[in-house]
C-alpha cells in the first residue's frame, strides 16, 4: 500500500496488476471511475475496470441448503446413532450459523441442552461433519441439485470475454468440488482461477476473511471485482472486504437486510425466465442479469 501526499487514502500497490499466467482477452466494458481523496481535498480519479467475478457457493450458484445440506446432516446423524433432526423451519434458523461445525455447536448449546458432552465431543463433530459430506457428495451424484436459474448462462458469458471468476465460501472444498462437478461440469473447477473455501481462514462469514484472502490469490483490489451473495451474512462479509455485491435471494434469505446490495434479484433470469427485481436499479428494464447489465451496474456505483 502505497500513502498519498498530505495523509490521504492508500492505494493498492496491485491495483494495475495484470493477472498471473497465460494472456487472456481484456474486458471492454465501460470503465468505473473512483475517487481518490487527500486530507484537504479531491487529488483525482482513478478508471477502474471490472476484471473478476467473485461467487459464493451455498444457496448462489445452487439452492444448496433444504434439500442438499439438510438432508445430509439428517442422514449423518441417523447414521451415528443420534436422534438430531433438523427441518425445513428449523435450518433456516440454524443458517443463521456460518460453517457446518459450527452449525452443530450451536444447535446442542441451544437446541439440545440436555445433551451430555463427552471429552470428545469435539472430535464427534468433526466425524459427523464428514459424513455429511459424503452424503451430500452422494446427493449431488444423484442429480437431485442443479444450478439455479441463470448461473450457468452468466458464468459462460464471462468466460467468453476473459473476465476472471473466483469462488469465496464457508462450505468446505469436497462440497464445492462436488457441486461444480456434478452440476456445472467435470472441468468446472478449472473455470475458477481461485476457489477459497471451507477453514482456509480463520473466521467465517460475516467476517470479510475469505473475502480478503481471495482478492489477495487474484492480486486485484475489491474495486476490480463483483460479488454475489445470497445471505445477509454473505453481503456483510463481501462489503466489509470492499466489494459491490448483488443477492440472488431463496426461501430462507428473503427476509434478510439487504439494504447494502447494489441489486437484489430473486435469480439471475434466463431468456425465457425473467428474473424479478426486489431492490436496486431497474438497469434499462432488466429481464435477466447478463454481462451488459452487470457492466451497466458496475460502471453507475
Amino acid at each position: 500500500m502505497y500513502p498519498l501526499k498530505g495523509g490521504g487514502k492508500k492505494i493498492s500497490a496491485n491495483l494495475y496488476q495484470k493477472a498471473p499466467g497465460a494472456a487472456r482477452k481484456e474486458y471492454r466494458g465501460k470503465p468505473r471511475k473512483v475517487q481518490i481523496e487527500e486530507s484537504h481535498g479531491v487529488l483525482g480519479t482513478i478508471t477502474m475496470v471490472l476484471k473478476a467475478l467473485i461467487f459464493d457457493v451455498d444457496g448462489t450458484l445452487a439452492d444448496t441448503e433444504r434439500d442438499g445440506h439438510r438432508v445430509a446432516f439428517n442422514r449423518a446423524f441417523a447414521e451415528a446413532g443420534l436422534d438430531w433432526d433438523w427441518g425445513v423451519d428449523l435450518y433456516g434458523e440454524l443458517l443463521t450459523v456460518t460453517g457446518g461445525k459450527e452449525r452443530m455447536q450451536y444447535y446442542v448449546n441451544h437446541f439440545r441442552p440436555e445433551f451430555v458432552k463427552s471429552a470428545d465431543f469435539e472430535s464427534l463433530v468433526a466425524h459427523l461433519h464428514a459424513a455429511k459430506t459424503r452424503h451430500y457428495t452422494e446427493l449431488l451424484g444423484h442429480g437431485v441439485i442443479p444450478l439455479r436459474p441463470g448461473v450457468h448462462r452468466l458464468l459462460i458469458e464471462a468466460r467468453h470475454v476473459g473476465i476472471r471468476l473466483a469462488i469465496a465460501t464457508t462450505t468446505t472444498p469436497a462440497n464445492v468440488s462436488a457441486l461444480l462437478q456434478n452440476s456445472l461440469s467435470p472441468d468446472a473447477e478449472t473455470w475458477f482461477e481461485v476457489i477459497g473455501a471451507g477453514d482456509e481462514v480463520a473466521a467465517k462469514k460475516p467476517a470479510p476473511n475469505i473475502y480478503y484472502h481471495v482478492l489477495e490469490r487474484l492480486k486485484l483490489s475489491p474495486e476490480q471485482c463483483m460479488a454475489f451473495e445470497d445471505s445477509e451474512n454473505g453481503l456483510r462479509a463481501a462489503r466489509a472486504a470492499g466489494l459491490m455485491t448483488v443477492i440472488t435471494i431463496n426461501d430462507y434469505t428473503r427476509s434478510h437486510n439487504f439494504h447494502d446490495a447494489a441489486i437484489v434479484l430473486d435469480h439471475f433470469g434466463e431468456p425465457d425466465m425473467a428474473c424479478q427485481l426486489l431492490s436496486g436499479p431497474r438497469l434499462n428494464g432488466l429481464m435477466m442479469l447478463d454481462l451488459p447489465s452487470i457492466r451497466q451496474l458496475f460502471s453507475d456505483a
